[in-house]
């Protein structure tokens, strides 16, 4: 029996989604929109203006004009500001889940928990900014040196489709904690659930001018930020193609980069390891998010004496994962984001199927006729070299390999461009030691699956990413450090030129 396919349609919905400048809501100075479609129907259900260069020279100058005021705040003043943030997207936490469920295809039970992440950002970074001290150091008995630290200027922050709202506020608490103004750019596949940060944002008491969004293209909107001359700072998080390409255009600039790219990222379980804990977090760690997460344990690469029981079990459980309407609460996997990304994901398939062993999903379940779905893909004999090993394809899809012993594991590990995140599942905490020390990636879990505190720093090396964010880290990214340099007693410097020429 087929289940509905078509999608809970919220109430409500905006006729446009506009920019958000100065205070104001505003359309794009030429008058340009595009249309934004639902991942489960793929109609179009609004349109949104389509910023361009004119009108990020709005948002920055209402940027300029609002970072006196707002950088001369005390940090407790500001702290406050963000506490009332967070107070109003909880209080707004059915209807953010509803929004971002509809516009993103994540299911339902996710979104509600991306809601509360997003909450908890803002109360982080208002602890942060009142207990973050700066530095001082005595030099000897003659000198004291201490840091002052001070706000950035105008930030730009663009911001991908994959959790929009969280990842929004990921970047907008610690802007905004620092003393920065901004300007933000969400992605143009997933605009809807920023249209609620107006509304937070004025009930909160943010000054005009603080926070401004540009929607919009990336290519139109999103250059414009880039090129900016008054724009000396970038986060931006997406893909590594698109990253090369803004340090390229923010060479001349020399501005600020954070950036947080793409991730292929390796799964190591050993034959020791309890493999039931390690299955669940496998399975979730791949498919939650359908799998649309840039710390996606896609590569599970496990011990060769328990390889053909793990892989099985791995097949089983990918079979019985619930695809289904995002609305509906039981579904674990929902509709992928846009249908551009649904055929690049089915492509992948296609040339998983060329290079490995599919033992598991990979087609459209049958009772969702219509709509961006995949049962979640299992490969597993996968080479080294195969392109499902290699590239990042952002889906419910993973590869599997064995290995041998622990250097091949290290080696099978390392054999990507990425280095993102690594998770190691052993009974050894030696080796697991020893195994997150040698594994090239920003982040490694040893028998968990992603659980991350907010203090710790987040970021990859290689082809993903540069910079950290997180606790202090965005702080210091946000943040201009000056240090002071004071006499405290005679001063004695050789005097140059003192003396009488012969």
């Amino acid at each position: 029996m087929s289940l509905p396919s078509s999608p809970a349609r919220p109430a409500g919905l905006p006729d446009r989604i506009r920019h958000w400048i100065g205070g104001a809501y505003a359309d794009s100075a030429d008058g340009a929109v595009f249309d934004v479609a639902d991942p489960v129907s793929n109609t179009r259900y609004t349109t949104a203006a389509a910023g361009g260069p004119s009108d990020v020279d709005r948002a920055v100058a209402a940027a300029r004009g609002a970072f006196p005021a707002w950088a001369a705040l005390g940090n407790r003043e500001r702290a406050s500001i963000l506490v009332r943030i967070a107070d109003a997207v909880e209080a707004r936490e059915d209807r953010l889940a509803e929004l971002e469920s509809f516009d993103s295809g994540l299911p339902i039970t996710q979104a509600r928990g991306q809601a509360r992440r997003a909450a908890e950002n803002f109360r982080y970074f208002a602890d942060v900014i009142v207990a973050l001290g700066e530095e001082a150091y005595r030099v000897g008995d003659t000198q004291l040196n201490y840091v002052v630290r001070t706000p950035a200027g105008v930030a730009g922050l663009i911001t991908p489709w994959n959790t929009p709202f969280m990842l929004e506020s990921w970047k907008l608490a610690p802007a905004l904690a620092s003393g920065c103004t901004l300007v933000l750019k969400p992605a143009e596949w997933t605009p809807l659930s920023a249209g609620l940060w107006p509304e937070i944002l004025t009930e909160a008491g943010v000054p005009a001018g603080v926070v401004n969004i540009v929607h919009g293209i990336g290519e139109a909107a999103g250059q414009a930020l880039v090129d900016h001359p008054d724009v000396p700072l970038l986060s931006f998080t997406g893909s590594t193609d698109t990253g090369r390409h803004i340090m390229r255009c923010s060479a001349d600039g020399l501005k600020a980069l954070s950036m947080e790219l793409g991730g292929k990222s390796p799964v190591v379980v050993f034959a020791d390891a309890d493999l039931e804990a390690a299955l669940d977090s496998v399975v979730f760690g791949v498919f939650s998010l359908n799998g649309e997460r840039c710390t996606a344990g896609s590569r599970v690469l496990v011990e060769r004496p328990v390889y053909e029981e793990f892989t099985r079990r791995l097949a089983e459980r990918a079979e019985k994962v619930r695809v289904g309407l995002p609305s509906d609460p039981a579904t674990e996997v929902g509709a992928l984001v846009h249908p551009e990304h649904y055929a690049r994901v089915l492509e992948y398939v296609e040339v998983g199927r060329r290079e490995a062993r599919l033992v598991a999903g990979g087609g459209r379940p049958g009772h969702l006729p219509e709509g961006n779905y995949l049962q979640p893909a299992v490969f597993t004999d996968v080479p080294r070299d195969a392109r499902i090993f290699q590239e990042e394809i952002f889906g419910p899809v993973v590869a599997v390999a064995p290995f041998d012993d622990e250097c091949e594991a290290v080696e099978l590990a390392n054999a990507t461009r990425y280095g993102l995140a690594a998770y190691v599942w052993t009974g050894d905490l030696r080796r697991g030691h020893r195994i997150a020390h040698e594994v090239a990636s920003g982040m490694v879990w040893i028998n968990s699956h992603n659980v991350r505190d907010l203090r710790t720093p987040f970021g990859g090396v290689k082809d993903s990413g540069l910079g950290r964010e997180g606790g202090a880290h965005s702080i210091d990214f946000f943040s201009e450090s000056k240090i002071v340099h004071v006499m405290l007693g005679e001063v004695h410097t050789p005097r140059f030129g003192a003396q009488e020429q012969p």
